[in-house]
């Protein structure tokens, strides 16, 4: 009789165990690219810098918690080099699917080297971790392999934009909108948004040029001209980083003063557009306010201070910029750790599910990580902001919109 019960207590104690792997592994091995060159490298690079300097923190401390294993487990990272090139990305990815066999699989930075990994992903059954890859055909309700980390999804990005013209602009005197974008994924994403906000909202605006242009478009001159021959109130310029540069060297060099001027990279890439374009081709112009600029709460990772800190003594020589990308890599870094904290094995649906399960609960320095049901992100909003000079003759950002993060008030038209 006490065989049995013993029996019956050791067998109750099994069920109520957790269900663990039988044998970790000794490494969980996280496959990825990054742009060591190329139109892409200097968004590529701090995003799989500040990926790296994760991995580097956590295997410094012993590993990461895995849960499945209930043990801090080493990470390896295994990188390749795709030098900005979707046909060498293609067969990269799928390297690191067949034959490095990784556990994670997180994709290159932007639309354009996220795109080749969506379908190689989904056709592996991988789940893809987005790292900033926005763009609207991502993201479907028949993929369920994919969740974007760290940037909103483009359908949603430039809400803060179109809101302002249409709700703040009509006041201002702004009733004309020229609309100018790079037809890419990610800023032709971007542009049909903006279209649609701007449409809907019944503001007594209009849009008065409405231009795609290829990626690699290098001088703007005659576009310019074509577009200071609208007289719009407002000029949206939808591109990469080597687009905004262009853009704004030919403005400055045909001697035009768009009243309003938005471009994307001089928020996004602040150091390296002062670089080419200098201050006083910055000033004045509106962008997106990126999360190093502003103080979210936090309840996971480090704050931005520690962050900004951590990245200064990592690269004392200043030769990758610190701003939006190293955030969203770093972001993507938290969201990683805190799946492989909940998820209860390394199954990629598993993984999923636990991604998932962190939506409008995981509060990071980026924001609030905040998922739809296909994976886009619908958290981590950026403000509209202008860039301005201090008493220093320094820009600085201030966020003008939505109004309850607002730091100053608009200048319009531009002086």
């Amino acid at each position: 009789m006490i065989r049995k019960l013993a029996s019956a207590f050791a067998a109750a104690c099994l069920l109520a165990a957790p269900v663990l792997a039988a044998e970790p592994p000794a490494e969980i091995k996280i496959g990825t690219l990054y742009a060591s060159s190329g139109r892409y490298a200097s968004i590529s690079m701090p995003v799989h810098s500040a990926l790296k300097l994760w991995v580097d923190q956590k295997n410094a401390d012993g590993g990461v918690y895995v849960k499945a294993f209930d043990k801090k487990i080493p990470i390896k990272l295994v990188a390749y080099d795709d030098q900005s090139n979707t046909a060498t990305a293609s067969t990269l990815y799928n390297q690191l699917i067949t034959q490095d066999k990784v556990d994670l699989l997180v994709a290159d930075s932007g639309s354009v080297l996220t795109a080749p990994a969506v379908a190689i992903a989904r056709d592996h059954k991988m789940f893809l971790f987005d790292q900033t890859g926005t763009g609207a055909s991502f993201f479907s309700k028949d993929n369920p392999y994919i969740a974007l980390m760290a940037d909103p999804v483009s359908t949603i990005w430039p809400k803060p934009v179109a809101d302002f013209l249409t709700q703040d602009g009509p006041a201002l005197g702004i009733k004309k909108i020229a609309i100018l974008y790079s037809t890419n994924e990610f800023t032709g994403t971007q542009a049909n948004a903006v279209r649609k906000f701007i449409k809907d909202s019944g503001a007594p605006v209009e849009i008065v040029y409405d231009q795609g242009v290829p990626t690699e478009t290098t001088n703007y001159t005659v576009i310019i001209n074509n577009i200071r021959a609208k007289q719009p109130d407002a000029v949206i310029h939808l591109g990469y980083a080597p687009n905004d540069i262009a853009f704004l060297r030919n403005v400055n060099e045909v001697g035009v003063k768009f009243k309003w001027l938005f471009c994307i990279y001089p928020g996004l890439e602040t150091e390296l557009l002062e670089k080419n374009v200098g201050v006083k081709g910055l000033q004045h112009v509106f962008t997106y306010v990126p999360p190093s600029e502003l103080d979210y709460p936090v309840n996971f990772g480090m704050k931005m201070p520690e962050f900004r800190a951590l990245w200064n003594k990592s690269f004392p020589d200043g030769k990758v910029e610190f701003g939006f990308n190293a955030v969203a890599g770093y972001t993507t870094a938290l969201v990683i750790e805190k799946t492989l904290s909940v998820a209860t094995s390394l199954d990629q649906m598993e993984l999923r599910r636990a991604v998932f399960s962190l939506s409008g609960q995981l509060k990071t320095l980026d924001g609030t990580f905040a998922l739809d049901d296909m994976g886009g992100q619908i958290g981590e909003l950026t403000p509209l902001g202008q860039l301005e000079l201090d008493d220093h003759g320094h820009l600085k950002f201030v966020a003008v919109y939505p109004h309850d993060v607002a730091t100053g008030k608009p200048v319009y038209p531009r002086p």
